[in-house]
């Protein structure tokens, strides 16, 4: 076999090797490769603060005396509602939510949002069950089509879908990463905000 021989065969064997890998890696796998990351120099609160987008989770979360644990602990994803997922909820239902006698309340919904360790874009991979900080009760991602990541407080059929990643960035903070999602969560599979009552 000659040099011309040997370098042909292994050119048919990088090319089959290529597309053996290439099909591994999509055939029935949903990324979300769409999500860009977008690196922040401060904390989760500061770049929170700094998208003008999150004000009642803000507020909420000072009430509830978690803004200092979302802004010091270390490797945290939050699922960020932003103020429209705020304002999509009953009528009075955040002013109730805010009041001091529904603080229990108010912590065990934030706390629901928020992931004890980083979720990076490329982990958003087909269905991923999450524990929160609220009694590691879980929370399903599932990456559809185009790169839509929806969120599930059941498992996947047994609960509607609640929400989706609503922007394509990521925020990279300093002691952890925030998606943006359109609807604010509730830890529990009735799947309802009528919690006050």
């Amino acid at each position: 076999m000659n040099g011309l021989t040997l370098m042909t065969l292994n050119r048919k064997t990088v090319l089959a090797l290529s597309v053996v890998l290439f099909i591994a890696l999509w055939s029935g796998v949903a990324y979300s490769a769409d999500i860009v990351t977008v690196t922040s120099d401060k904390n989760i609160v500061e770049a929170a603060q700094g998208t003008g987008i999150f004000t009642t989770l803000l507020a909420a979360a000072k009430t509830a005396g978690l803004a200092d644990i979302l802004a010091n602990t270390q490797n945290i994803t939050v699922f960020a509602p932003n103020d429209a997922a705020f304002a999509a909820l009953p009528a009075g239902f955040v002013d109730g939510l805010l009041k001091p006698e529904n603080q229990d309340l108010l912590v065990k919904i934030l706390s629901y949002h928020v992931v004890p360790f980083r979720v990076n874009a490329r982990d958003l991979v087909n269905t991923l069950t999450l524990r929160t900080l609220f009694d590691n009760y879980p929370l399903y991602l599932r990456v559809g089509g185009e790169g839509t990541v929806n969120i599930m407080n059941g498992a996947p059929g047994s609960c509607e879908v609640k929400g989706i990643v609503a922007d394509k960035n990521m925020i990279e903070a300093t002691n952890g990463n925030i998606y943006v999602i359109d609807t604010v969560l509730t830890p529990w599979k009735a799947c309802s905000v009528d919690l006050l009552n």
